[in-house]
């Protein structure tokens, strides 16, 4: 596994919140739920999506060295005027790509997952577009795409801070997935030789263990990339057409249950 350079990131959080915009812009009902967040209208996702971001670029362009509080970012909420999201979103976005190519990836910032690094956010925020705008897109009914080498990277770190979380967290519910003898696989049926997107999970006493590579395991998951990525998020249903699931899909429940990260 190779992380992206850190200027893919940037570009991808700028593309991200320009096709984010093009959701709140199309003239969807901001009040519409968005069915992968019940709890939430599409106006408050948007206004969630953007207060990460400012608050990441605050931590940035300050080189913070602890957990600033969300209540000190300036206009982390958005304007009172829903109208005035587009422009605002707009404005977030510029701000933190700024902030984090004037940072480089090596800059030291606080982080919540022990890589103190602006490189270890660009990653994080380009993520966390990626998956909220397909949490946008459901909402609106609007196709979803993503590039592949996004998509790929996205199910990484997923599965990097799932095994970040078992080490660091005794009380995450992701513990409950320790135990000998049982694997998943994830198989892009779309994928290159150089993209490589499979991956197996190994539920170990101790620990998840995870690769790249094609093996046989007690649950697969196969699909095109996009469609595997969005079912790993918890944001496709497991019996959606595009999917296909062989051996045990119980354990594979159990994990979209535990690893609740996303």
């Amino acid at each position: 596994m190779t992380l992206l350079a850190h200027d893919r990131y940037c570009d991808e959080i700028a593309h991200q919140v320009g096709l984010l915009r093009d959701v709140l812009t199309s003239g969807v009902d901001l009040s519409v739920t968005v069915p992968t967040c019940p709890e939430w209208s599409l106006e408050r996702l948007v206004r969630h999506t953007g207060g990460a971001l400012r608050w990441v670029e605050l931590m940035v362009r300050t080189r913070a060295q602890e957990e600033l509080p969300e209540g000190q970012v300036p206009l982390g909420e958005g304007p009172e005027d829903a109208g005035a999201l587009d422009s605002w979103l707009a404005e977030t976005g510029e701000m933190l790509v700024a902030a984090l190519r004037e940072a480089g990836p090596d800059a030291k910032v606080w982080s919540w997952a022990g890589i103190p690094t602006s490189g270890f956010w660009a990653r994080r925020m380009a993520h966390e577009l990626t998956v909220h705008r397909a949490d946008a897109t459901l909402a609106a009914g609007q196709p979803y795409e993503v590039a592949p080498e996004i998509a790929a990277d996205a199910i990484d770190e997923w599965l990097q801070i799932v095994e970040f979380a078992q080490r660091t967290m005794p009380d995450d519910e992701s513990r409950e997935l320790r135990g000998s003898g049982r694997s998943i696989h994830l198989h892009a049926t779309d994928g290159t030789p150089r993209l490589n997107a499979e991956w197996v999970i190994e539920l170990t006493e101790d620990v998840i263990v995870w690769r790249r590579g094609h093996e046989k395991a007690t649950v697969a998951l196969r699909g095109p990339l996009t469609a595997v990525l969005l079912a790993f998020y918890r944001r496709l249903p497991l019996d959606s057409p595009e999917l296909e699931v062989l051996g045990e899909r119980e354990l594979l429940e159990f994990w979209l249950q535990r690893a609740t990260f996303g």
